[in-house]
């Protein structure tokens, strides 16, 4: 179906884990015959987060949207949040840059994710995915970062890495960058 026949919502819920978020929210978007067409789940200490791209064939409301989840949420004590998007906001944006992905462990302490991130958008390279875990022990917790990263044209993973050397030391982490190949489908 062509997408201006289509309206499409990022829906979002978060709230304590539990069995059954995700079947219940995918229930309701079901028996309303949107379609899921990007979607990113994860857990983060107790609480599950969920963000989805939903479409649904015009005409179709936001007002219709949330008064189905919001019965749903409610049950499950998840907080909802829902965004029209724009024709246009709806598409996959397509990369022109060199993908990376950037590691990143070291002792856990403050302002980790800050100083590489911002040193990353200072130089326009673009986080599409960015992944934090604490591991360890409780004498010594270990910070690791995973993030996915589109390199701006004529970047190389050389020069971000070197880009990152101060850091290293300021930080006292280690930090690899490396080329990931996408595969075609």
């Amino acid at each position: 179906m062509p997408h201006r026949e289509l309206t499409h919502y990022a829906v979002s819920v978060v709230g304590a884990d539990r069995p059954g978020i995700v079947a219940g929210v995918t229930e309701a978007l079901y028996k309303l015959g949107c379609n899921i067409a990007d979607s990113s789940c994860a857990m983060l200490a107790g609480e599950f987060a969920m963000i989805l791209i939903v479409s649904h064939k015009k005409p179709f409301t936001k007002a219709l949207l949330i008064e189905e989840l919001k019965p749903v949420c409610e049950r499950m004590a998840m907080t909802l949040s829902v965004r029209h998007l724009p024709l246009g906001e709806e598409d996959r944006k397509e990369t022109s840059g060199e993908i990376c992905q950037i590691t990143v462990y070291g002792a856990d302490q403050p302002g980790i994710v800050y100083r590489v991130t911002n040193t990353l958008a200072t130089h326009q390279i673009n986080i599409m995915d960015l992944q934090t875990k604490l591991a360890g022990t409780e004498q010594e917790p270990v910070y690791i970062m995973l993030l996915e990263a589109t390199l701006p044209d004529g970047c190389e993973p050389e020069a971000v890495e070197q880009l990152l050397d101060g850091l290293k030391q300021e930080l006292q982490v280690e930090i690899s960058v490396r080329i990931v190949t996408p595969v075609e489908l």
